[in-house]
């Protein structure tokens, strides 16, 4: 499975949430770009937010944000951070 442009959206969205609070959230506006904005959509139909534009991570959110933040250690060598 290769990275497509609306996936590395995705996760560009996603590792914008908080991973230490469930009471923070992320807004995307409709000022936002539209890569921006469908990509909120797009988490939104996969379960992953609570709300089209954003809103909170959902149970499966969090666990795809653990795992999306650990690519980036992994991948960009920073393995103890």
């Amino acid at each position: 499975m290769a990275f497509t442009p609306e996936l590395i959206q995705e996760l560009d969205l996603l590792v914008k949430f908080p991973m230490h609070s469930d009471m923070e959230g992320i807004k995307v506006h409709q000022d936002a770009g539209t890569a921006m904005i469908s990509a909120a959509q797009r988490l939104y139909e996969k379960g992953l937010v609570t709300q089209p534009d954003g809103g909170y991570l959902t149970h499966s959110g969090h666990q795809a944000l653990e795992h999306a933040k650990s690519a980036i250690r992994i991948l960009s060598g920073k393995m103890d951070v």
